[in-house]
């Protein structure tokens, strides 16, 4: 696997883009999962200043799913430290 270091997460609208573009490709639910957790990662992991990942394909072909889904926790544990305390409700 490939080393960052910096985690961007991404914006709720960006998310949303993607999930929707994912929805597209995908001719099932599992492969809808994959391929947008993999555009997650693929936006969101920088080494260097510069994206480790060309884009969703260089995320599969290089991390197994519980490595993707060690980042992903990873981006929401970023995400929830930038933005104060944690709504509940939400």
């Amino acid at each position: 696997m490939r080393t960052w270091d910096e985690l961007r997460p991404l914006s709720a609208g960006r998310l949303l883009t993607l999930w929707r573009e994912s929805g597209k490709t995908a001719e099932e639910p599992l492969e809808r999962a994959l391929l947008c957790n993999a555009a997650v990662i693929a936006e969101s992991c920088y080494g260097q200043e510069e994206p480790v990942f060309e884009g969703p394909e260089a995320v599969l072909e290089a991390m197994t799913p519980r490595e993707m889904e060690a980042v992903l926790r990873l981006l929401a544990e970023a995400g929830n430290a930038a933005g104060g305390a944690e709504n509940p409700t939400f």
